[in-house]
């Protein structure tokens, strides 16, 4: 099969949070990449960024039934963000270079500490979820509102003579002051413009991005998912609030989890009385929150999981494998993964008339599993 790397785009999570909340822990045991964590701030200095493997049982299953060579799971690329603290906008802490790392991230976890433990210094001098979002909220508005502010000195110029830049310049306006009140870019109401929606995206603002707060949570929370915990209803009452997702995790639990493999996983996660990891929940949230589904492709060469948004349609999702299949797109071979699955094999689908031939109106759907004809 043909690969097109260059055209693939992984999703991109940047995690933030202040000082010492379990934000390396938690990345060091999503990626095994091993970023620093000790018990002081800013004891990551570099943005960290791992690569992922977004679990999938389908592939695996796939990989089985087709005798593979090679199972591809679809990735996330996490880029670890060192701990803000106040004035972080202004260059406090480590501040503002960090900032500019996440720019290009599609969502933020945001992780909020939501445990008690005296031998953990917290940078403000005890726990409180609402005052924690807010400070890190904050210094991402002022951010953002530097951006604009950079935005509008050039643009100020063109309006006097460009109606299209004096248009810009009153959005510009009505953004700041938005942020100004204390609101996300996110909640702004985009004017109905295609120029003016496409001027928004480029501001590529943090506090327009979609965010899931990870209440980080003690071992005993687990079991009931943060029920009992008041910090972590102060989480979600928030993530409501600005539509936003929210999770539970434990960042030590999620450390102890890297090292095992994947059947001492599922005993230790049933010992816990816990469904499923902190990994298992992100992706679930993230691919919620952003839209996305996966297809796969299967063959004795390769079983192969792609990541696209909901509603693309089969030429678009072929071009995730590479520009030739899109360009050269005649039709989609589509078997839903459960029905091969049950039928075992695809000859055995196709003689019960199972497997669907579909044409470049056909929205792929998630768990779809597709052979690609085309000619280039």
């Amino acid at each position: 099969m043909l690969e097109n790397k260059g055209d693939f785009k992984e999703m991109k999570l940047g995690i933030v949070g202040l000082p010492n909340v379990g934000k390396s822990t938690l990345f060091n045991s999503l990626t095994k990449a091993g970023a620093e964590s000790a018990n002081y701030p800013f004891c990551t200095i570099d943005p960290n960024v791992g690569i992922v493997a977004v679990p999938d049982e389908r592939i695996e299953k796939l990989g089985e039934l087709y005798n593979t060579k090679k199972v591809t799971p679809a990735v996330i690329e996490f880029v670890d963000i060192a701990g803000l603290v106040k004035g972080a906008s202004k260059g406090e802490g480590l501040g503002n270079q960090f900032l500019a790392n996440i720019r290009e991230v599609d969502a933020i976890v945001h992780v909020v500490r939501c445990f008690e433990d005296e031998n953990i210094i917290h940078v403000e001098g005890s726990v409180d979820p609402a005052r924690d979002i807010e400070t890190i909220n904050l210094e991402l508005i002022f951010s953002d509102l530097e951006i604009l502010e950079r935005r509008n000195a050039k643009v100020a110029k063109a309006a006097r003579m460009d109606k299209a830049a004096a248009k810009e310049e009153e959005m510009l306006k009505a953004i700041r002051e938005h942020l100004e009140e204390g609101k996300m870019a996110r909640s702004f109401e985009v004017p109905e413009d295609e120029d003016l929606a496409a001027a928004f995206k480029g501001y590529n603002l943090l506090t327009a991005k979609p965010t899931i707060y990870a209440a980080n949570v003690a071992e005993d929370d687990l079991a009931d998912d943060g029920a009992s915990n008041p910090y972590v209803q102060k989480v979600r009452e928030i993530a409501k609030e600005e539509g936003s997702g929210a999770l539970v995790i434990c960042a030590q639990i999620e450390q102890d989890l890297a090292e095992l493999s994947e059947e001492e996983k599922k005993e230790y996660l049933e010992d816990l009385g816990v469904k499923s990891s902190g990994l298992d929940k992100l992706v679930t949230e993230s691919y919620n929150l952003l839209g996305l589904i996966s297809f796969l492709t299967a063959g004795e060469d390769e079983c192969r999981a792609w990541t696209i948004k909901k509603g693309t349609k089969a030429p678009q999702a072929a071009g995730k494998i590479h520009t030739d299949f899109e360009r050269g797109f005649i039709k989609a071979e589509v078997v839903p993964y459960e029905v091969l699955i049950a039928e075992g094999s695809l000859n055995a689908a196709k003689e019960k008339g199972l497997v669907g031939l579909e044409g470049k109106e056909y929205v792929v759907k998630d768990g779809d599993v597709i052979l690609f004809r085309f000619n280039v």
